[in-house]
C-alpha cells in the first residue's frame, strides 16, 4: 500500500493511541481512533482493515487494532516529518509554538525525504520539537524516554521540564504565560487531591497554583 496522507493519518492516530494506553492494555479501541481522526466508527474499522491487510496493523474485532512493526516504523516517519516542520516553522520562520501544529500536519505528508534531510542538518539534528516531543530517526524509530508529569514526580525536588502532552492552543499558551515551556526549572511544593491543586514553585521563588488535570500534561526531569 502507498503510503497516503489517509494512511499516515490513520498509522500516526493508532501510534499516539498506542502511546497513550495504560500498562495492561494492549489494543487501541477502534472508537478512541475514529474520535481521534473525526470520523465515524464504521468508516475507521474499514480503514484498520485495509491497514490490517497491508501488513501495518493488526486489528482484533470488537477488541482494537495495534500497529505492526512495519506501521511504527511508518508511524515513526510521519513523526518525524512532522516535529521537524514544527521546529524549522518556529526556529526559522519566527512562528509561534501554538501555531505550528495545524501547518506541520499539512507539510508532513508533501516534503520529501531529501529536504526533511536537509532540514535536519540545518537545525543542527534535533532531538526534541519545540513543544519537547522527541523526533525519531531517519529510519523511523523513536527514542524512548521516560519522564514523569506534574502529577507523579517527587515533592521538594528540582525538575525541568520536558515536554507539553497537550498541543492544543490555547493550553500552549497558557504554559507560555505562566513560564513552563521546556527548559524551565522549578519545583513541586505540595499536591492536594482534594482542591484539584498542584503548588509549583518557580527559580525566583514565585508561586503558580494549577489544577491536576493541566499539571498532568506537563512532563518534567530531575535536575541532577
Amino acid at each position: 500500500m502507498l503510503p497516503t496522507s489517509t494512511v499516515e493519518n490513520y498509522i500516526k492516530a493508532i501510534y499516539l493511541g498506542q502511546t497513550a494506553l495504560t500498562a495492561d492494555a494492549r489494543l487501541v479501541p477502534m472508537g478512541q481512533v475514529a474520535a481521534a481522526l473525526g470520523v465515524t466508527p464504521g468508516t475507521a474499522t474499514t480503514m484498520v482493515k485495509t491497514l490490517a491487510e497491508s501488513g501495518l496493523a493488526a486489528y482484533e474485532p470488537y477488541s482494537g487494532v495495534r500497529l505492526t512493526p512495519a506501521g511504527e516504523r511508518l508511524a515513526g516517519l510521519v513523526l518525524r516529518r512532522h516535529r521537524l516542520v514544527e521546529l524549522f516553522l518556529v526556529q526559522v520562520l519566527g512562528m509561534n509554538w501554538d501555531e505550528v501544529h495545524d501547518d506541520a500536519e499539512h507539510l508532513e505528508h508533501v516534503v520529501s525525504d531529501r529536504l526533511i534531510e536537509r532540514i535536519d542538518e540545518m537545525l543542527g539534528r534535533p532531538t526534541h520539537d519545540p513543544h519537547g516531543d522527541p523526533i525519531p530517526t531517519a529510519e523511523g524509530l523513536m527514542p524512548t524516554h521516560h519522564h514523569d508529569s506534574l502529577l507523579t514526580c517527587p515533592v521538594g525536588t528540582p525538575l525541568r521540564m520536558t515536554r507539553i502532552t497537550d498541543q492544543d492552543p490555547a493550553f500552549l499558551r497558557f504554559v507560555e504565560r505562566n513560564d513552563l515551556k521546556p527548559g524551565q526549572t522549578l519545583e513541586v511544593a505540595a499536591r492536594d487531591t482534594a482542591a484539584d491543586a498542584v503548588r509549583l514553585v518557580g527559580p525566583g521563588h514565585a508561586e503558580l497554583t494549577i489544577g491536576t488535570r493541566a499539571a498532568s500534561k506537563l512532563l518534567v526531569e530531575v535536575v541532577s
